[in-house]
């Protein structure tokens, strides 16, 4: 790994493990909670390959623990398998807008299945609640990802092609 991807790879941990200290919007319909611009980092992350998105991920389990509790990140642990994922389809060739709509569902489930031992089971609650919240986040915070991408890109010092 260069000097460059280390860097971002250090950048990217610390704002995933920051965003759910510093992050003041935040929803909260338990059991599910999003606080917005928390998975910026993951996605950013997919770009730059495997082994980035999963230390992204990482540092996101460990932010949401040491803010919300076990629980969330647990929930937060997830990143690491969607960022993984996201990054081996983007290296497969995939766009970034075709991962981000592919990994959504994904992205839901494993939500679904971290919680489903710690709640009495409702449909309404795992499924759509948390199910379709997450995907909802998920969708939200690739908008914001891309804008990002965008105008980084724009930059002649950050390589976010996906070609690493």
């Amino acid at each position: 790994m260069n000097t460059k991807k280390l860097s971002l790879t250090a950048l990217l941990t610390s704002l995933s493990i920051v965003i759910p200290f510093a992050v003041f919007f935040k929803v909260i319909i338990p059991p599910f909670s999003a606080t917005l611009g928390a998975h910026v980092p993951m996605f950013i992350a997919m770009l730059l390959g495997p082994e980035v998105a999963i230390m992204v991920g990482l540092g996101s389990a460990l932010g949401f623990f040491l803010n919300l509790g076990p629980l969330i990140g647990a929930r937060a642990l997830m990143h690491v398998f969607v960022g993984l994922a996201g990054a081996k389809l983007i290296k497969k060739g995939l766009s970034f807008g075709k991962v981000s709509v592919i990994t959504a569902p994904l992205h839901g489930l494993l939500e679904v299945l971290v919680i489903l031992p710690f709640i009495d089971f409702n449909a309404y609650n795992l499924f759509i609640i948390t199910g379709v919240g997450t995907m909802l986040h998920h969708g939200a915070d690739a908008f914001i990802s891309y804008v990002l991408i965008n105008v980084l890109q724009k930059s002649t010092s950050v390589n976010l092609s996906g070609n690493h």
